[in-house]
Order: structure tokens, then C-alpha cells, then sequence
């Protein structure tokens, strides 16, 4: 009888031992991501039932985020430093293009080329800037454009001017009315900067970034609450990625929501996906790479909820495809506009300089406009309250005066902005600078 209880007993044990190596046997991805919960919720569904029908297998993907494309940037950048070999994350998904050159710069990203026939369906570029990178270490997973919109429903009713321009949200009347995000949490909110900045070179950009600021109502976190608060009428105009506008205006109608992207400096730019450096489930990362920019996943962006092969995401992810002839093949079933065929004229825009300066940039936004904005809106009101032409002018050259030259924010970009030490004591001079020149404009019309 003991023997055959003992028997009996191994046969359990090594049976619940077969079991749990059975359930410890799903493969696992683990992402860190900017990406808002509908594109998370749409890539995870569809990336688990193709997985699983090319492979057999199931797969947990595990999604990490540290509050915004520029947060999860300084953590990779900074666990990297720590852990050199490998962070525990496999990808980095979305956040534009910047941060994943630095990071290919910096020798982070594992290169991972497509398959010939898939990397022909991208073109290299589009409107002078790289789709995916010629080392294969990061590729464009959908594109982006980035502008304002608007609630046209309350523009009207409060009689307030059209908006075409970004130098159209500088007119003294939108003063409160405008939503933006702080660049130095949200990594599209930093390329709408730094796209006005090279449309309109530095000095002229931060001139013209003073003054809008001081019409923007609060600078949020994220830049996906923007949208949210010009549906709800808390600001009326708000600078915005695209898809963030269109996911709105799914919502609220056409009719409500404008969306225009400025031809005073547009960029289309991609939003990236690349595997992280010493990736722990690797095989796992190239699928999902592949995955990403096969049709099953770019259809994902451009269809409507509702469409068979679209998202169950209500509103949809209203993103650009990065493969022309997919807007071709799906028609008038796309929501989305062709970003390839758009009358478009847009800027030369420099990947590699708004990387390289990316940090120093945000930083002296943060100090020159968002930190001090109760000083920078006390000196606007007063400068828009003159009726001396000249005194006005005077005010307005002074309250764009920024501390460094576009030289020296390359050359301390590439050494000293590093050094915690001298950041921190810049940072605290151009508060200093910033408070002073706010109280010399006001003086100045006075």
C-alpha cells in the first residue's frame, strides 16, 4: 500500500511541477512607453493573437511609463548608467525621434534590420526627415504632424479671432485662452518648441514663445489633456500633436474641433519604436517590431473603431501609417489624412540639432516662461495696455531677450549641461535673468 501511495504522491508532485513550468512558459515583452491607453490597449490585444498564431505561444506584455516620452528618456538614459549591461526593459515605443537618436548615439538601441521586402514597403524619409535610422536601430512606427486646434463653437460664440499661424496665438485677446504643455515633462510639447524655434531661428522663436506663453491659460504635464480641455471649453486654442486633435474631434465632430497644422513651421516626424540594448526577451522585441509596422498593426492607426480590421478603441487612434501604399489600398476607409500627398511646405527640420540641445532647450523654457508666468503675464498685460507704439516695442524686444546664444546652447548641450552642478547653477541665474528682464519691460511702458 506504501508503495503505491508513494508512487502515487510522485506521480502529483512531478504533475504540478509540469504545470507550473507549463504556466511559467509564456513568453514575456516588457515595453516602456509614452503612449496613451487606447494605443497600448489596440497593441496589446492585436500583438498577443498574432504572436500567438505565428508562434504557438502566448506572451505577457508588460507597459512601463514614467509620466511622458521625456521622463521615460532621462530613466532609460539613467538606468543604462546603473545597469550598462541591461535595464530589464526590451523596447522603447513612441516619443518621437530625438530621444531615440541620442540614444542610438549613445549606443543603447540594438539594431534590428526588417526583412528586405517589409523595409522597401518605408520610405527612408519624408519631407527631408529620416522614417527609420540606416543602422536599423530605430525605425518610425507611425507619423506625426503637429498644430492647433481649437473649439470653433466658442470661437465664434465669443467672437475671437481664426487662428492659422503660430504667431497667431501671440495676438494680446487670446490672453488665457490657449493650452499647452510643459516641454520638459512631454516630449510633443518639446518638438512643437523646437520646431518654432527652427522654423523661425532662436532669437525670433523664443520671442515668439514669450509671448504665446504668456496667453496660455497653464502649462499642463501632458500634453494629452490639452485636447480634453478645448472640447470641454477651459481654453479655447491648444497646441497639439495630431492625434491627440483627431482623437477629439472623433468625439465632438468636425464641426466643433478645428485642427490646422501651421505653415509657418510644419514638420511631419515619426514616432519611433526601437529595441533597448541588451533586451532580456529579444526574439520577443523583433516580433513586435515587426509586428508594428506590418499592415495588421498600421491599420490599426488610420481605421475607424467599427471597421473590421480597425481598432475596438472608442474614437479610434487616428495616427498617420508610415507605408504609402497603404492609403491607397484602404481608401476612403482611412480617417486620417495622407501625410505623403498633403499640401504641405514644411521646414528643414534638424533631427539631430533638437536632439542634441533637447534637454537645454526645455530647460530654458521651463525657467524663461513656465516657472516665472505669473511675472511673464503681469509684464504682458502691461505691455498691451500702452498706447505708445514705441514704448510697446521697446517692452516687447526686452521680454524676448533670452540669457545664450543658439552656440552656446550647442556647445553646453554637448559638455557642461550634463554636470548636474553647473545645470543647477544656470538654471537659478536665468530664473534671476528672467524675474529682471519680466520688471524691464514693465517699467519700460510705464
Amino acid at each position: 500500500m506504501l508503495p503505491k501511495l508513494s508512487s502515487f504522491v510522485g506521480f502529483i508532485f512531478c504533475s504540478v511541477l509540469v504545470l507550473q513550468f507549463s504556466l511559467g512558459a509564456e513568453d514575456k515583452l516588457v515595453i516602456m512607453s509614452p503612449h496613451w491607453e487606447g494605443i497600448e490597449r489596440e497593441f496589446d490585444r492585436n500583438f498577443k493573437a498574432w504572436y500567438k498564431s505565428k508562434t504557438g505561444h502566448d506572451v505577457q506584455l508588460d507597459w512601463i511609463d514614467q509620466g511622458g516620452s521625456s521622463s521615460d528618456f532621462r530613466f532609460i538614459e539613467a538606468e543604462f548608467k546603473r545597469v550598462p549591461e541591461g535595464i530589464g526593459i526590451d523596447l522603447f515605443f513612441g516619443g518621437g525621434t530625438d530621444n531615440y537618436m541620442k540614444l542610438a548615439e549613445m549606443g543603447l538601441l540594438h539594431s534590428f534590420k526588417l526583412p528586405e521586402e517589409e523595409l522597401n514597403r518605408i520610405p527612408k524619409e519624408i519631407y527631408g526627415i529620416p522614417v527609420y535610422d540606416s543602422q536599423y536601430r530605430w525605425y518610425g512606427a507611425a507619423l506625426s504632424s503637429f498644430g492647433i486646434m481649437h473649439n470653433e463653437f466658442l470661437r465664434q460664440r465669443l467672437k475671437l479671432p481664426e487662428v492659422k499661424t503660430w504667431q497667431d496665438l501671440t495676438q494680446p485677446g487670446l490672453l488665457g485662452k490657449i493650452g499647452a504643455a510643459d516641454p520638459r515633462e512631454s516630449g510633443s510639447a518639446h518638438m512643437i518648441y523646437e520646431i518654432i524655434l527652427q522654423g523661425y531661428g532662436w532669437q525670433k522663436g523664443f520671442a515668439l514663445i514669450t509671448q504665446l506663453g504668456a496667453n496660455v491659460r497653464s502649462f499642463s504635464a501632458g500634453s494629452n489633456a490639452i485636447p480634453k480641455d478645448v472640447v470641454k471649453g477651459q481654453v479655447i486654442y491648444g497646441m497639439a500633436i495630431d492625434f491627440y486633435a483627431y482623437a477629439q474631434i472623433a468625439v465632438a465632430g468636425k464641426e466643433k474641433i478645428k485642427f490646422v497644422i501651421p505653415p509657418d513651421a510644419a514638420v511631419v516626424s515619426p514616432d519611433s519604436i526601437a529595441i533597448l540594448v541588451g533586451a532580456e526577451n529579444l526574439e520577443v522585441a523583433k516580433e513586435f517590431v515587426a509586428f508594428t509596422l506590418s499592415d495588421a498593426a498600421q491599420k490599426l492607426w488610420v481605421l475607424p473603431n467599427g471597421d473590421p480590421e480597425g481598432p475596438k478603441w472608442p474614437g479610434g487612434l487616428n495616427r498617420a501609417s508610415v507605408i504609402p501604399a497603404l492609403y491607397d489600398k484602404l481608401g476612403e476607409r482611412c480617417v486620417v489624412p495622407n501625410p505623403f500627398t498633403r499640401n504641405l511646405t514644411p521646414i528643414q527640420y534638424d533631427a539631430e540639432k533638437g536632439g542634441i540641445r533637447w534637454d537645454i532647450v526645455s530647460d530654458l523654457i521651463g525657467t524663461l516662461v513656465i516657472e516665472n508666468h505669473k511675472n511673464l503675464v503681469g509684464a504682458w498685460k502691461a505691455i498691451n495696455k500702452t498706447e505708445d507704439l514705441q514704448k510697446r516695442a521697446a517692452a516687447i524686444q526686452i521680454l524676448g531677450e533670452v540669457p545664450i546664444t543658439e552656440d552656446e546652447a550647442m556647445r553646453l548641450s554637448e559638455t557642461e549641461w550634463k554636470k548636474s552642478g553647473f545645470r543647477n547653477r544656470k538654471l537659478k541665474e536665468w530664473g534671476q535673468f528672467s524675474r529682471e528682464k519680466f520688471r524691464r519691460a514693465q517699467k519700460a511702458v510705464k
